[in-house]
């Protein structure tokens, strides 16, 4: 193998992608740990032309060889490397330079703009994986799936190997796979729009998501089909409202169909 919505949402967004390289994340806030009830969710590390580490995230596997994440960490990427494994992945395993599953080639949505027009974010990515990967594998919701269901009904997974405390001085980073659930709060308001969708912030209930859980899957609760990609969240210490892009839409299924059989 070879080796926003508000300025703030935005700042966030790019440090978490300096954060990941800088104090290595692990997982959906105050969650538990996932074992193998979620193999087709990764970690994933993005680096430069010249081999360098750019920023970690975590994403879900579609197909032996897509694996879906967010468009801001894909975005300026040349390569990327993925692993499978529960955590916690070390360094003495060879990360971050060899030691994944498989490396693979990031591709961004084309409308991406870093967070410019928000919500009209396009916060997408996929990884083409080099080498296939068994299943199982996640499916993506039908068009509008989200907007048919009762919001107060609607129970999200969360799935991803983000922090798991990022309120200085502790900074809890083991780059393990956690998972919790939370609820749809809002698709309708000035940050969503029909873009993005609002969970609940209740990192203290394993109900939130922070730095390194970008590109993780918002599984509708109960099942492998993906809702959405966690994007951004509205505080540096990933203690406000969280937001993920929704790919339940026509043209996010349109750019992520590009890659599927």
């Amino acid at each position: 193998m070879r080796g926003t919505v508000k300025r703030p949402s935005l700042l966030l967004a790019a440090f978490a992608a300096a954060l990941a390289i800088a104090a290595p994340a692990s997982a959906v806030q105050f969650g538990r740990p996932d074992g193998n009830a979620h193999p087709l969710v990764g970690l994933v590390l993005f680096y430069d032309a010249a081999g360098h580490p750019l920023a970690r995230c975590s994403g879900t596997l579609l197909s032996p060889t897509v694996f879906l994440t967010a468009g801001h960490c894909t975005s300026g990427a040349a390569s990327a490397q993925v692993w499978f494994s529960p955590g916690p992945i070390t360094v003495a395993s060879g990360y971050p330079f060899t030691g994944g599953d498989s490396f693979g080639t990031p591709y961004t949505h084309p409308l991406f703009d870093h967070f410019a027009a928000s919500p009209a974010n396009y916060d997408l990515g996929v990884v083409v994986l080099d080498t296939p990967q068994p299943g199982p594998y996640a499916t993506l919701a039908p068009v509008g799936l989200l907007d048919s269901l009762k919001k107060d009904d609607a129970a999200l997974d969360l799935v991803g190997y983000g922090l798991q405390d990022a309120l200085p001085p502790t900074i809890t980073a083991d780059r393990t796979r956690y998972a919790g659930q939370a609820k749809l709060v809002n698709l309708k308001n000035t940050n969503t729009a029909g873009y993005n969708l609002q969970m609940t912030a209740a990192p203290g209930t394993g109900g939130s998501i922070c730095y390194g859980d970008s590109g993780g899957p918002d599984f509708l609760a109960g099942t492998l089909e993906v809702v959405a990609v966690n994007s951004f969240v509205q505080s540096r210490f990933c203690m406000g409202a969280a937001f993920s892009y929704r790919t339940d839409t026509a043209d996010s299924r349109a750019f992520i169909g590009r890659f599927l059989p």
